[in-house]
């Protein structure tokens, strides 16, 4: 049989009523936990995959399909209304999106977020359902080289997210790597760092530093502010009025180009939507004829990053299904669900669970749907809300909601104390003209390329040449090049443009 005619044998079994009652549940649970500090996507698969035990298989799969795509988009509501993103993928959008909020168009940046998150995640369903196979074989050419250079590039956005001093954005990068190789080095295993801390060993978490640096100092902004966000927004609930997809047509070029990052992104295992989202917006920012608009309440940048994350969604389950290899935590977390069910993940998946498997391809497709009504409505009726908070309230409950975020992750009353020592060394920092943007992206990345460089060296033997030489290092180093030179000839070409007006 073909894809095709496997997929129409698949829609009825999704269109049942208990199977469409599970994903409108899990697109609401995922956007729930998506929009709440520090419950990330992963979280909240894996705190509902023991549940999926009593249903049918096809039911626990489409419902966690639609808790995946919720909590990846959830994530951008917090990171709108708040400056808090609820998950680590949701950092590029607070560098628009809250300014957006700032001016008044707080209903203009979730519209954005969440149709771009619907195209993003329709794709790369889209993708999942008919390139499967030969999308997988990409995904298993990457190596510890072209992972090395997939995090410098990364890397080089620091100074287009450096707003102001370019040297500030570095000083805060520099301060982000130093966080990123406290606890134990990852070749040898020996202490980094660590001041006889033991709750330092396993390095300082990527959430909880997340939160410290983003909420903390938001919610000492919050406590001092004599402004309430609701004040700044309250003109935007009367004039939402907006089609769904009013916003989102002039932006067509961007959202292509996110959808195809996101997806490649999310088949290179380990990557995730973090570090998409960041890359489509960097990707945004150099293709703009506008960059300095960016990160001053522009909605390109909130459809850039909104579309990047969600694309990746179906990419990370293409090696996956296809080859057994999880492409990021979520996907890690869906195979203990799969297993649940007596299914194992590979090729003769497609050949024994075929109505299973590809009901499961099109609740990644259907759920994406429902999270486009729940936002898009959510948007209009609820989310705005939000705002309307005293800041009194608003302050202390962030603080919680920060506090259990960061418990949870390993139980640990540790990572909270990080979490607080990281939020007052971010306030100061933030207050003082440093960007916090770059610390938080070196934090991510830069584990990522030191471990994947020193993987490098030995397969080489002691050798870098392989690191310069590998076909799709080359492509990277490329890309690497053009985004450092971007900012500078961009700058450049606009003085000469100054100047040819003045004269």
């Amino acid at each position: 049989m073909g894809i095709f005619s496997h997929i129409l044998d698949a829609i009825p079994i999704l269109f049942q009523w208990h199977n469409i009652l599970a994903m409108i549940v899990g697109t609401a649970a995922g956007i729930a936990i998506g929009a709440l500090p520090g419950l990330s996507a992963a979280m909240g698969v894996a705190l509902l995959v023991p549940y999926t035990f009593v249903m049918p298989p096809e039911t626990g799969l489409v419902m966690l399909a639609g808790i995946y795509n919720g909590a990846i988009y959830g994530g951008s509501i917090s990171a709108i209304l708040l400056r808090v993103p609820g998950t680590p993928a949701a950092i590029a959008t607070t560098l628009d999106g809250y300014p957006l909020t700032c001016k008044g168009r707080a209903d203009e940046a979730l519209q954005l977020a969440v149709s771009s998150s619907f195209i993003g995640g329709v794709f790369s369903a889209f993708a999942l359902l008919l390139l499967a196979p030969p999308l997988a074989e990409v995904a298993l050419s990457f190596g510890p080289p072209e992972y090395f250079w997939l995090a410098v590039l990364g890397l080089t956005i620091v100074a287009s997210l450096s707003s102001g001093s370019v040297m500030k954005g570095f000083i805060t990068a520099c301060f982000g790597l130093f966080l990123g190789v406290v606890g134990l080095d990852p070749i040898t295993a020996r202490e980094r760092f660590t001041f006889g801390q033991v709750g330092l060993l396993g390095g300082i978490d990527v959430v909880s530093a997340l939160i410290g640096l983003y909420s903390i100092p938001q919610v000492l902004r919050l406590a001092r502010a004599k402004t309430k966000i609701g004040e700044l927004t309250e003109g935007a609930l009367a004039k939402i009025k907006r089609r769904m997809f009013e916003d989102i047509g002039k932006y067509w070029k961007t959202v292509a180009r996110s959808s195809l990052l996101g997806v490649i992104i999310g088949m290179i295992p380990a990557a995730g939507a973090n570090i998409a989202s960041i890359v489509g917006y960097n990707e945004a920012k150099r293709a703009s004829k506008y960059p300095e608009r960016f990160g001053t309440g522009y909605g390109e940048g909130v459809v850039a990053s909104e579309t990047a994350n969600n694309a990746v969604t179906g990419g990370s389950l293409v090696p996956l299904l296809t080859l057994g290899i999880p492409g990021n935590a979520v996907a890690a977390v869906i195979v203990g669900g799969l297993l649940i069910h007596g299914l194992v993940v590979g090729p003769e998946l497609f050949t024994k669970s075929a109505d299973i498997v590809y009901t499961f391809m099109l609740g990644m497709l259907f759920t994406n749907v429902i999270m486009l009504f729940m936002g898009f409505y959510g948007a209009r009726r609820v989310f705005l809300n939000v705002t309307k908070i005293p800041n009194s309230i608003l302050a202390p409950a962030i603080v919680v909601l920060c506090v259990i975020g960061s418990y949870s992750l390993r139980n640990n009353m540790f990572d909270v104390w990080v979490m607080l020592i990281l939020g007052f060394i971010g306030y100061v920092l933030e207050e003082n003209g440093y960007p916090l943007a770059p610390a938080v992206l070196a934090v991510i990345l830069g584990p990522m390329a030191e471990a994947n460089l020193r993987r490098s060296i030995m397969m080489g033997r002691g050798s870098i040449v392989p690191i310069f030489t590998r076909p799709i290092c080359i492509v990277i180093i490329v890309l690497c090049v053009l985004s450092l030179l971007t900012p500078y000839l961009q700058a450049r070409k606009k003085k000469r443009s100054g100047d040819a007006q003045a004269s």
